[in-house]
């Protein structure tokens, strides 16, 4: 018999995918690696390389979001503070209403029926989209972590009502009028007084 590729459709992408979804929702993406997914996969670590890029667009195609949260986000870091979160929600109307949107919203309805994917969503959340927001905040690490906390409630409450629920008029309601009537909250979340307790 000749050495070489089984007949057949390979399904090497699949297989890695699957261990990779396992791995995410087990270790969360900082512990999981692409050497323990790569083992559990039977396949060599350059497979993943091959097929994904990095460990980082792995954890994407897993969650099947079709856009990357820390490059959108990384994009509007940058300008005057007192403005981020008009850009931060520009921003993210701009991708949720277009067609890579459409993906997004079926990966959250996906996340909220299931323990394992509401955990790579969260981890999606704090290890990519809420990190370069953290870095830019006043206060110690905690408070960080809680301004990002808060933020992260306002955002998600918005893609809800938005995009999933389409409770009206919010649903159908113009860009700048989403963002002139969330962003002063959303400012303060991230650069104002959240006193706690």
């Amino acid at each position: 018999m000749a050495a070489g590729r089984r007949p057949g459709p390979s399904r090497t992408r699949e297989t890695i995918l699957e261990v990779a979804r396992d791995e995410f929702a087990r270790r969360g993406f900082d512990a999981a690696t692409v050497r323990q997914i790569a083992g559990r996969a039977g396949v060599d670590p350059a497979m993943i390389a091959h097929h994904f890029g990095s460990k980082q667009q792995l954890f994407l195609a897993a969650l099947q979001v079709p856009f990357d949260p820390a490059a959108e986000i990384a994009g509007v870091i940058d300008g005057p503070s007192g403005q981020l979160a008009a850009r931060l929600l520009t921003r993210l109307l701009s991708v949720w209403d277009s067609p890579a949107g459409a993906g997004a919203i079926a990966a959250v309805r996906t996340a909220v029926q299931r323990d394992e994917t509401a955990g790579l969503l969260r981890d999606l959340a704090l290890s990519q989209a809420l990190r370069p927001l953290i870095a830019v905040m006043p206060g110690t690490p905690e408070e960080r972590l809680w301004r990002a906390n808060l933020a992260a409630s306002q955002i998600i409450g918005l893609i809800f009502t938005r995009y999933v629920v389409r409770l009206e008029p919010l649903a159908s309601a113009p860009p700048p009028d989403v963002v002139a009537a969330i962003a002063p909250t959303l400012q303060r979340y991230l650069t104002g007084p959240v006193e706690r307790g």
